[in-house]
């Protein structure tokens, strides 16, 4: 279900109209002065900032070959009246607005495009409720994913999403990307977690959708149509997220294995026999070495993949035990159980650690999020290190293994011409790949900038054509966002 409130007044109203679908963004009535002095007209002091050094910093998120634009203004909106404002604004000049949370997304989704207004949301921190009654708690955009999984900690309550940026990354960014995370084989992604919404439409309507009950199918379901839109249909400025109790502690398995293809084996001997890990994550060799190269954790060098399994069931030592024996059977060389928590964070700290190990490889890295039948894993692993050896390039894999979801991380020299070439078309290459083995281009990082062509691949002509429809009802002017998706 949806509510919508009126325009506030009949200037509003007009103005929300004032304007053709498909006319192009980024054209003002007036001058960047017109604009900045509309919106200071009805923000609090402090919330606009024009200096180009500062706005220049909010340009782009972590995306590599992803294009972005200067800012006409960065706005960081503290309430809902704020963002209202800011639409209203928008809409009236016809200027572009490009919603951004922490900046931590790998696809370009929240770069800005020139002339924009960056709506920064991370000053809407706040948690406006925790219910332990109804396991539900509300929170603002900005609100750090750590922060909220710690608050309902301490009411013996889970909120299960953990992207691996978890310390930085925002419910209103994981929102928009439809962010998964290490946990997602027992327990799902953001969307699933997601029950209402609060959104600031393009003209600067509010509307709410959703529910904060246990059940509800009353209408179309516009909330998860908002979840994984990279705000190019509305800004969230509030959100209702159903929580689980909190599990017991999880214990972690490590098993090694001689070969990407055994290492696969196990996972589909692991989930073909019924198990219910809390996590099953798989580091190839180049990815372990890069993690021993940058905090020298010991890990064995030897091994062709390393892979992880944890429990948070009642009793998580038998189940460890279970699967380490399926883990032998596929041909684990070695298989190593955790004793107690800290055994099993010191395992799940050398997968943290895996991008930014990467990283420190040749400096900078691409990163890629494809994911695929979890049957068909041990083939993507297999072409990922044929298209590595045709582009002579470092390419470590490290992945959500329980759900297929791969990480390939294009490790390249951004200074040297001919690598960021081949660096770019060796990402092309593991697309296709993914694509031909029945997966789709993203498993949660989103579409953003750099995977539009890909996009359009996936779902084909007519799928498109329904999904720009469904973008020109909720912007017709294509303000939000613009040049993201598609």
């Amino acid at each position: 279900m949806s509510r919508i409130e009126a325009p506030r007044d009949e200037d509003d109203a007009a103005a929300a109209v004032d304007s053709t679908p498909g006319s192009t963004p980024g054209s003002p009535l007036g001058d960047r002065s017109t604009l900045v002095d509309r919106l200071l007209a009805g923000l609090p002091a402090g919330s606009v900032l024009t200096d180009p050094d500062v706005t220049a910093s909010y340009a782009n998120d972590m995306a590599s070959f992803c294009p972005a634009g200067a800012p006409a203004a960065v706005v960081l909106p503290r309430t809902v009246e704020d963002v209202q404002h800011v639409m209203r604004t928008a809409t009236a000049l016809r200027v572009p607005v490009v919603p951004q949370g922490a900046r931590t997304g790998l696809s370009g989704a929240a770069n800005a495009t020139d002339g924009c207004v960056v709506l920064s949301l991370t000053k809407m921190d706040r948690i406006l409720e925790i219910n332990p009654v109804d396991r539900v708690a509300v929170v603002e955009p900005g609100v750090v994913n750590a922060t909220l999984s710690r608050a309902v900690n301490e009411h013996g309550l889970y909120y299960p999403p953990d992207p691996s940026s978890w310390e930085m990354c925002t419910i209103g960014g994981n929102i928009g990307t439809a962010s998964g995370g290490l946990c997602c084989v027992k327990y799902g992604v953001t969307a699933e977690y997601v029950l209402g919404l609060d959104v600031v439409l393009a003209d600067g309507r509010l509307m709410s959708t959703g529910r904060r009950t246990a059940k509800g199918v009353a209408g179309y379901d516009l909330t998860r149509l908002f979840v994984g839109s990279e705000g190019s249909l509305g800004i969230v400025v509030k959100a209702v997220l159903g929580l689980r109790p909190k599990p017991p502690e999880q214990l972690v398995l490590a098993a090694e294995f001689a070969s990407a293809s055994a290492a696969c084996d196990a996972i589909c001997r692991i989930m073909e026999g019924g198990h219910v890990p809390s996590l099953l994550e798989l580091m190839d060799r180049t990815t372990v070495k890069a993690v021993n190269d940058l905090a020298h954790m010991g890990l064995p060098e030897s091994t062709e993949a390393l892979l992880l399994a944890a429990f948070d069931t009642t009793d998580p030592a038998a189940d460890l035990a279970a699967v380490g024996a399926l883990c032998e059977a596929a041909g684990a060389t070695q298989v190593v159980p955790a004793e107690d928590a800290a055994e099993s964070e010191l395992l799940l700290q050398a997968r943290r650690l895996a991008l930014t190990a990467l990283e420190a490889v040749k400096g900078t890295t691409m990163i890629d999020d494809v994911c695929v039948p979890r049957s068909r894993l041990g083939d993507m692993l297999e072409g990922i290190d044929r298209v590595a050896a045709k582009y002579g390039l470092t390419i470590g894999v490290c992945a959500h293994a329980g759900d297929g979801n791969t990480h390939p991380t294009v490790c390249f020299d951004a200074q040297d011409p001919d690598e960021s070439r081949r660096a770019r078309e060796s990402f092309d290459e593991i697309m296709a790949l993914g694509l031909e083995l029945g997966g789709t281009i993203t498993g949660e990082h989103g579409v953003g900038v750099l995977k539009k062509e890909w996009l359009a691949r996936e779902i084909g002509p007519v799928g498109l054509e329904m999904q720009r429809a469904v973008k020109e009802v909720f912007d017709p002017l294509g303000i939000l966002n613009p040049g993201k998706l598609f």
